[in-house]
Formats: C-alpha cells, structure tokens, sequence
C-alpha cells in the first residue's frame, strides 16, 4: 500500500531553495538554475520514491548531474560570448555562504567536476561519501578534486578583507566620485592594480575587454562621466550582490546596471558591472516600485 504522503512535491518543495542555490553556483545564471531544478522536479514524479531513503541526497545527485551536463555546453557559450561574461548578479545573502562574485569567477577556471567537489563540500558542507554518490567519482578522487578547486578559490580570497560596513562605505563613495567626475577622489578609491570588468553581453554597451590598472581606470571614469546619461543615472538599490558590497543604478532611459566591488586592504581591487539586460531580468522583478 502507498504511504498517504504521495504527492512529490510535498518532499521537493521543502528543498527547492537548497536546490536552486547549488544550481546557480555551479552555473552561474539563474534562468539555467531554474531549468535545472525543474527538470529534476519533473524526474522526481517519475521516481519510484517508495524506494529512496534519502530524498535530499537523490535530488542533490540528480541537480549536480544535471548541472555538470549543462557545463559541457556552458564553457563553449562563454567562448563564443560577446565581450567578458560575468554570472549573473543576484542580491540574495545565505549564512555561512561566503562564495563572492570573485570566487565564483576564480571557479569559472575550473573543471565542471573540480567545481562540483569545491561547492558540495565546501560550500554545502556534504562529507565526500556523498559528493562521490552525486558525481559519480569515488570519494578519494572527490577529495583530490576539491583540493585543487580549494587552491584557486585560496588564491582569489582578499588577504585583507574589510567590514560590511566599510565595504558599503567606499561603493557609495566610488558611485558619487564616478558620477561627479572626481578623478582625484577615484584615484584615491582603487588599488594600483584594480581590475574593472563589465559585461554586456553584445545587448547593451560596454567594455569587451577587462581594464588594468589605476591610471587606465581613471582615463576610462573620466570619459564615461563626458557621457550625459552617466551622470543622471541613479541608485536604486544598495546592499549586497553576490557577496560583495554593491549598488544598482537606473539611466533615465531605465536601463538598469549592477556595480559591484571586490574590496581589500581599504581599496578597491575589482569592480564588476553587469549591463546585459538578459542577467538582469531577476534585477528588474526586484526592482519594481523602487525605483
């Protein structure tokens, strides 16, 4: 006889958010992320469910398989991508999850299998008996995976790391120096070697290629501030995206851009500007009646 708790999304449900976040951090888009949990919802109604015991740990295995399968195509997507491509910025805040923006990019040079190790015991505290199950490796070789993946994600995290607060504090003051045309304050802001990255995906304008720099920086701040639109954009959101201290602006013609920054030592090393309006749809949703 079938237990009275039949209906599957009565175990599934409780497990989405779970779900979606391993989905995105291994992807990168929400839109994929989705797609991802979808299926597997739509597997999990063909499932003989009277036999499985532990339910989280099969939806794990079945999103981790399916996500490994959309990387395959994933990485030829991002070569043939216009200009430099960013995950999607999400503003979302999950304790004890400390995966920035930054270390997401350090994982993007990864394999598809060294990131499924990294985030499901690293980052979704699994043991490695149950990243071997979901990635169909065995536990030592899951262990050997992670440790690499451990090594990059190391050398991407800030050696001198700054509060919450302060973070928060120099992403306002950079957004006013930027749109006031303060080279000398912008100069002050950025570490000698600050990177800008800006993804637009061919849909909206943008830089194609990644600046180095300080000095290249402040040239390019100085240009962009000639543009009238830069100037009257406002902020809409400010807060958190991906981890790192950030804030959204509206142009006057609504474009929407994400700014987020890499903080460390007091200066700023990174800065990553989203502009492709197909990222930042989950953006817009959130943004309704705020702006």
């Amino acid at each position: 006889m079938k237990p009275p708790d039949s209906n599957p999304a009565d175990v599934f449900d409780p497990l989405r958010p779970r779900l979606l976040r391993i989905a995105y951090r291994m992807l990168g888009t929400v839109a994929e992320a989705e797609d991802v949990v979808q299926e597997a919802y739509l597997r999990w109604h063909q499932t003989d469910r009277e036999a499985v015991r532990d339910a989280k740990a099969v939806l794990v295995r079945m999103v981790t398989r399916l996500c490994l399968d959309v990387l395959k195509s994933a990485r030829v997507r991002h070569e043939e991508y216009v200009g430099t491509w960013l995950p999607e910025p999400i503003i979302e805040t999950v304790e004890g999850d400390d995966l920035t923006l930054t270390l997401m990019m350090a994982l993007e040079r990864l394999s598809p299998l060294e990131r499924a190790a990294f985030l499901l015991h690293d980052v979704f505290a699994m043991d490695f008996e149950q990243v071997a199950q979901a990635i169909d490796r065995a536990p030592a070789a899951c262990r050997q995976l992670a440790s690499r993946a451990r090594a990059h994600v190391q050398e991407a995290r800030p050696r001198f790391p700054v509060t919450e607060a302060k973070g928060h504090e120099l992403a306002l003051a950079f957004h006013a120096a930027s749109r006031s045309g303060d080279t000398q304050a912008i100069q002050t802001l950025l570490a000698q070697d600050a990177i800008l990255y800006a993804d637009g995906g061919g849909k909206a304008k943008a830089v194609p290629n990644p600046i180095y720099g300080r000095e290249k920086l402040v040239r390019f701040f100085e240009g962009v501030w000639r543009i009238p639109a830069v100037g009257s954009a406002h902020i809409v959101h400010e807060g958190t995206i991906d981890g790192l201290p950030a804030y959204v602006t509206m142009d006057p013609d609504g474009m929407l851009q994400t700014t987020a920054f890499a903080v460390e030592g007091g200066r700023i090393v990174a800065i990553y500007v989203t502009r492709n309006p197909d990222k930042l749809k989950g953006i817009r949703r959130a943004m309704v009646g705020t702006a």
